[in-house]
């Protein structure tokens, strides 16, 4: 090869940048993917390394679609690796590794079910060996070009490569040290998104939302919890936007919820609360489709289940009677009082008294309905007693 040839071939000098996508490979993370090359590329970089650890893509598939192509032909070489292990790469994920100029990946790192490149979409021919499974990389792996555990040993493994798009890698300097390495990260709108992208995170931020608008609810009046609640929901209807979910899993979710506020305005914490955490349960279990490439982990369901128990049992009575509990501290006084019920009786619902509110309850056959007089007859604990207050006859 001439001297003129091979100075055709040195990359163009400048140091390397390095894009790390961590969890499932959605719209904004190929966008990212996209912009680090172009940007990588215009300020005289030498490569970029995809640093990947992703389960699935998920999303519209235009955007994945995009990267792909930007990944297959870029105006810069481009590194794909796997790592550091446990790091994993699947479906669309892998697809951008097999594109890459050179693949790497870290031992003990796992690649697999290349098919379907978007989770729970077409399956394609693929002649893979792991295309419907998984593979664990190992030292001189059939599957990848570079195997290295840590980013500063695959830029040592780089040094002097020629690249499949015709660029020859200097990552070491004359000194050994390696070149200039520029860590690149999506914007904080991205990066915010990508909070409620994982499976787990989506049905949590959905549960967590619920609950504290149900707070929201009965505290009357937005405050900070409004925000939080907005906040939640915001995430988690990302997530459901992108991800490949079951809807009834999330109307079940949704009826789970229901029961469950149905359930503290009756004051009963048996059968309707355990219809309640049952339903979302299974709405957690069933969350997503896509397995094996999308799998809602247990404890990402037991959390939420757990979290929602602990608000309605615990956290949701103190903080009701904490709001609207008058300032005298026995409740005896309250005996013989009158106030207005709040909703309808059946047999047990919510009334104000003096300018506050209680659990109450009264017999079966009051009748009591929204906006009716009621009046306090006994005190027991946080529930209060009550019956219709008749008009007295002139």
């Amino acid at each position: 090869m001439s001297s003129f040839l091979l100075g055709l071939l040195l990359a163009a000098g400048g140091g390397v940048d390095v894009v790390e996508i961590n969890g499932p490979l959605d719209p904004k993370a190929a966008e990212f993917v996209i912009e680090a090359i172009e940007e990588a590329a215009a300020d005289g970089r030498q490569a970029v390394i995809i640093q990947l650890d992703s389960t699935a893509a998920v999303g519209p598939s235009d955007a994945l679609f995009d990267a792909a192509d930007k990944v297959g032909a870029p105006p810069l070489p481009v590194v794909v690796w796997v790592g550091p292990a446990p790091a994993v790469a699947r479906g669309g994920a892998v697809n951008l590794l097999r594109l890459a100029d050179i693949a790497a990946a870290a031992p003990g790192a796992r690649l697999g079910y290349s098919q379907p490149w978007l989770a729970a979409g077409p399956v394609f021919a693929d002649t893979a060996d792991y295309a419907q499974r998984e593979v664990v990389v190992e030292v001189g792996s059939p599957y990848v070009d570079i195997v290295q555990p840590a980013l500063r040993q695959l830029l040592a493994a780089l040094d002097g490569r020629l690249t499949d798009s015709g660029f020859l890698l200097d990552t070491i300097d004359d000194d050994g040290t390696p070149v200039e390495v520029r860590f690149r990260q999506p914007g904080l709108w991205s990066r915010f998104l990508r909070l409620g992208v994982r499976p787990e995170a989506a049905f949590f931020f959905l549960v967590s939302g619920l609950t504290v608008a149900v707070l929201e609810f009965y505290a009357v009046g937005p405050g900070l919890a409004a925000g939080v609640a907005a906040l939640s929901l915001f995430l988690a209807g990302y997530g459901i936007a992108v991800l490949p979910v079951r809807w009834w899993a999330v109307l079940l979710t949704l009826l789970g919820m229901g029961w469950l506020v149905v359930s503290y305005q009756r004051g009963t914490r048996t059968l309707l609360t355990s219809i309640g955490v049952a339903s979302i349960a299974l709405g957690g279990v069933f969350f997503v489709r896509g397995a094996p490439q999308l799998v809602m982990p247990w404890w990402g369901v037991a959390g939420a289940v757990v979290a929602v128990l602990f608000f309605f049992l615990l956290a949701m009575p103190a903080v009701t009677r904490s709001r609207f509990s008058t300032g005298t501290i026995g409740r005896g006084h309250l005996i013989g009082k009158t106030g207005s019920a709040k909703v309808d009786f059946a047999p047990d619902g919510v009334v104000e008294v003096d300018g506050a509110r209680w659990v109450a309850s009264a017999h079966r056959e009051s009748g009591i309905r929204r906006g009716d007089s009621v009046r306090v007859v006994a005190v027991a604990g946080w529930t209060l007693a009550v019956e219709p207050e008749r008009e007295k006859s002139g």
